[in-house]
């Protein structure tokens, strides 16, 4: 009971920084689309928290995560109109960001797994609900800043939630500690997540245009 109360909070501890960079994040981009104060907090919410509701509906999870937990939401909100305070010293802060976002992802991952553990469904559905929880906020936020998603065109993301996801089963399904679960997850996630960044990996792009077939 004592590892798994332990196991709960550093996750929340890290779940509360990780829907704070979020929430900047979208805050931020909010920002280069010119929106208006109503509009960096609620992309700031979405994007921090858009994951996990995405999750809880398709999971048939209610009443939603952040429903239960209206700190959350003044946290992202906060997080938000911090930013545009904080906006002309933020291009200081980005190595910072990228390792609280990778952090983040893989938070948000392993949270998503136990959600839908705990629902009793079958292991596909438990990583792509890891998955759908780590990137979709992201998603979300690029979509109503109408960009092409970057968790799906740039340096891996997905993947990385993909192979958290796998291995934290993994290591819960042969009972290994607790503590060592979450080292091995957040390690082997974060190496690979800076080393997709730090040396430009990525998927192979799938380009279609008829004009490269026609003779």
């Amino acid at each position: 009971m004592a590892q798994i109360s332990r196991e709960f909070c550093v996750l929340t501890t890290v779940y509360i920084i990780a829907i704070t960079a979020e929430a900047m994040s979208g805050a931020l981009s909010a920002g280069r689309r010119q929106m208006d104060m109503f509009g960096v907090v609620l992309i700031a919410f979405i994007t921090a928290l858009g994951g996990g509701t995405v999750r809880d509906v398709l999971l048939g999870n209610f009443p939603v995560n952040w429903t239960q937990h209206p700190p959350y939401i003044y946290l992202t909100m906060l997080a938000g109109l911090l930013t545009v305070l904080l906006a002309r010293y933020m291009h200081h802060l980005q190595q910072v960001f990228l390792v609280l976002d990778a952090l983040g992802l893989i938070a948000f991952t392993i949270i998503g797994c136990n959600v839908a553990l705990e629902l009793d469904y079958g292991l596909p559905v438990v990583v792509m609900s890891g998955v759908i929880t780590g990137i979709f906020g992201g998603i979300l936020r690029d979509i109503l800043c109408n960009q092409t998603p970057q968790v799906l065109q740039k340096e891996l993301y997905a993947s990385v939630s993909i192979l958290v996801a796998a291995l934290y089963l993994i290591l819960v399904h042969f009972n290994v500690s607790h503590d060592l679960t979450l080292l091995a997850a957040f390690s082997s996630g974060l190496a690979l997540r800076l080393a997709a960044i730090r040396w430009k990996l990525s998927l192979p792009v799938f380009y279609y245009s008829p004009e490269r077939w026609q003779s």
